[in-house]
């Protein structure tokens, strides 16, 4: 299975918080599994650690690199077919980090680990 996590599944998985569904768990921790995350994602955290957000993060930035490289993580760069992608994507969901992880599941033919169905609006196929 191919997963791209999206960055409250990233950091919920890096946090070994319980707000991670048991089965995106169990999906990630499959040996045979291929974990993606985003370079949008490490842009989300910082982002949101400068405002305030995400305050269980901060303390992680500094590993972040080395947290994803430990986990065995493979780091989608964002590209412009991505750009491009994530801009013409149907619908109205206007958070710009979601439309790019979006963008480059279907892109890529990943599967989203993901909470938020309004990822599925997007065109992507879902795991929580």
């Amino acid at each position: 299975m191919r997963l791209l996590l999206d960055t409250h599944a990233l950091v919920w998985w890096l946090l070994d918080d319980d707000r991670l569904s048991r089965p995106a768990t169990m999906a990630i921790s499959q040996p045979d599994a291929t974990i993606f995350v985003s370079a949008a994602s490490a842009w989300e955290i910082a982002t949101k650690v400068r405002l305030g957000g995400m305050p269980e993060m901060a303390g992680m930035l500094h590993r972040y690199e080395l947290d994803i490289a430990e986990e065995g993580f493979r780091v989608i760069a964002i590209d412009q077919r991505h750009g491009l992608r994530a801009g013409l994507l149907p619908g109205r969901h206007g958070d710009p980090f979601d439309r790019m992880i979006a963008a480059q599941a279907v892109t890529q033919d990943l599967v989203v680990v993901t909470r938020d169905p309004e990822f599925a609006a997007l065109g992507c196929e879902l795991l929580w």
